[in-house]
């Protein structure tokens, strides 16, 4: 209803009405770069884990080494199936300790709520471990942008500069327990904050009357998109390793003992990756759409996962796999748009960085 109210453009989105643009595409990605923009992201997938032994039982399911974390640290990982591929790409919140049991928050993509929940049940059905859905119960607001802190730092009791990139705690905001994390998805500074659903609204009216742009999916894409933040679907799938997708930094083969699809990702490394994924920028400001072909001497080569006009970059980008031997920066293809083909070159990713981070 509030969305309604404020103008917003709608469509479905994983089983949920969602808007996609409020004032428009560019002044709200502009917004979230210059200022500050909040994004309804209550669609996504949250689930409380509690329980003897949480930690070493979660251990299995990622590659990455969950003993790194303190309590009100997180991290961000993927669910991994026995081949390697991706299941999803996820948030792992260290909760601590209560009543003597280990707690943990994880939040998983809309779209693959379902999916995760029934392989994560499969895989803690014989534990002490528990699991509650809150994915309706609990709301949740993206306030992402440089003057982001500065807003919330307003509604909030407690000194929120102490928070430092992925750590979470409970605080009040206008006078009501929030759950908020130092964590985005935009590639600006920004917080992401679980609360129940009225609550949200008094929250998203309160950032909206301190000047915060309400922002769609529309600009949620070009913005992680800049920031060469992979999408589930797009970039990642069952049928990618992240070692393929360039998510290697969340794989910690050195550190930790078995997970599952680990044997797999042993095997790519020792023989080396068969195709990357990489960042393209056109010549011209003709757009890459996913699904599009990467050509090379003739041969098509690849497919582009996402791309856009990026509106902080003033450049058409990309993002699509390719063979190895073609993913070297400085890379010459093309990219065929309805028949034609456009020159399309091989840089470094993210496209956009943040100064303000």
């Amino acid at each position: 209803e509030l969305a309604k109210s404020q103008n917003a453009r709608f469509t479905a989105f994983s089983g949920w009405e969602m808007p996609v643009q409020f004032s428009g595409l560019k002044l709200e990605h502009q917004a979230v770069r210059s200022v500050a923009g909040m994004f309804d992201i209550s669609h996504m997938g949250k689930f409380a884990f509690t329980g003897d032994r949480l930690l070493d039982i979660w251990q299995t399911l990622v590659p990455s080494d969950l003993s790194r974390l303190q309590p009100g640290r997180a991290m961000y990982s993927v669910l991994l199936n026995s081949e390697g591929g991706i299941i999803d790409d996820i948030i792992f919140y260290d909760r601590g300790i209560k009543d003597g049991k280990q707690q943990a928050i994880v939040i998983v993509n809309a779209g693959t709520k379902d999916k995760d929940k029934a392989w994560i049940l499969s895989q803690i059905k014989d534990s002490a471990v528990e699991m509650t859905d809150l994915s309706q119960s609990q709301a949740l607001i993206a306030l992402q942008g440089p003057k982001a802190a500065e807003i919330l730092q307003s509604m909030a009791t407690e000194d929120l500069s102490s928070l430092k990139a992925f750590e979470h705690r409970i605080v009040s905001l206008n006078g009501v327990e929030a759950f908020i994390a130092r964590t985005g998805y935009t590639g600006e500074d920004g917080f992401e904050i679980m609360l129940e659903p009225g609550a949200a609204q008094q929250l998203w009216k309160s950032l909206s009357e301190a000047g915060v742009t309400a922002c769609g999916l529309g600009a949620r894409d070009t913005l992680r998109l800049e920031a060469a933040m992979s999408l589930y679907g797009q970039e990642i799938d069952d049928g990618i390793s992240p070692l393929e997708a360039g998510l290697g930094w969340v794989v910690h083969l050195k550190d930790k003992g078995d997970f599952i699809g680990r044997s797999v990702l042993e095997e790519q490394k020792a023989a080396g990756l068969k195709r990357r994924l990489v960042g393209l920028e056109m010549s011209g400001r003709h757009i890459a759409r996913h699904g599009y072909p990467v050509i090379s001497e003739g041969e098509t080569v690849g497919e582009v996962t996402s791309g856009t006009l990026a509106p902080t970059v003033g450049k058409a980008i990309a993002l699509a796999y390719v063979p190895k031997p073609l993913s070297k920066v400085g890379q010459a293809l093309e990219i065929e748009i309805r028949g034609k083909t456009h020159p399309a070159t091989v840089v470094k990713k993210p496209f956009y960085k943040s100064p303000h981070r």
